[in-house]
């Protein structure tokens, strides 16, 4: 691997994917409110604004939304492991 090479992978890990000004552009973007953005993410609305006026994203949420982002799960995946969690929260009540 020649240099040009390491040094673009390097860069690549080093910076946040989503920070929170573009999470903000990422979701008016996608022409969604934050009701409907957060919500697939099980964040509510409020939780949701105070994440894009600069409170830290947890971290299960941020790897949540890099795997949105980049493609490697979908709505559909974020609506059957929500359903698979209710379903077991139901059976060990």
């Amino acid at each position: 691997m020649n240099q040009t090479t390491a040094n673009n992978r390097k860069s690549k890990h080093n910076r946040s994917p989503l920070s929170l000004e573009a999470l903000y552009h990422y979701r008016r973007a996608l022409g969604e409110n934050q009701s409907k953005f957060w919500g697939r993410f099980g964040v509510t609305q409020s939780g949701g604004s105070r994440y894009e006026n600069g409170r830290e994203v947890p971290e299960p949420t941020q790897l949540l939304l890099a795997l949105r982002h980049l493609g490697r799960i979908d709505d559909a995946d974020l609506s059957a492991a929500r359903k698979y969690l209710a379903r077991s929260a139901r059976k060990g009540a």
